[in-house]
């Protein structure tokens, strides 16, 4: 960890890179940040930080989806050349991965964008509790 991710934040809260990775309470560093595969808690079981205040929207979603679409395509046709097997193999490895990836990915993107949110005391525009 690098000192200025270290002197950004008060003692308790959790870095970006854990709280994205761990899905971490941006507050207490608890893991209580999601409910669900990819849905956020509406509060900190912990420390009873609100969710729902937090506008993390679902732009991760097709940026994400594209960029871990062509990854996969890529690395299933580098197989397809070197080992040419048959298409149920091919569904057999990569509907999982995909799948994974994408879920995993989705969870990252979202806890990290809640985390700078939080750090950064983001609100929407024209909001009046600037």
């Amino acid at each position: 960890m690098n000192g200025q991710d270290k002197s950004d934040r008060p003692k308790g809260q959790p870095g970006i890179r854990p709280a994205a990775l761990f899905g971490l309470c941006p507050r207490c560093g608890e893991r209580t940040l999601f409910a669900g595969a990819t849905k956020f808690a509406d509060r900190c079981r912990n420390c009873e930080l609100d969710f729902t205040r937090f506008n993390v929207g679902d732009g991760p979603a097709a940026f994400l989806t594209m960029i871990v679409g062509a990854v996969i395509v890529g690395l299933a046709l580098w197989l397809d050349f070197a080992v040419h097997p048959p298409f149920w193999l091919h569904a057999l490895i990569w509907i999982p991965v995909t799948t994974g990836a994408v879920i995993w990915g989705l969870r990252v993107s979202k806890a990290a964008l809640l985390t700078s949110e939080y750090r950064n005391n983001a609100r929407e525009a024209g909001s009046k509790d600037l």
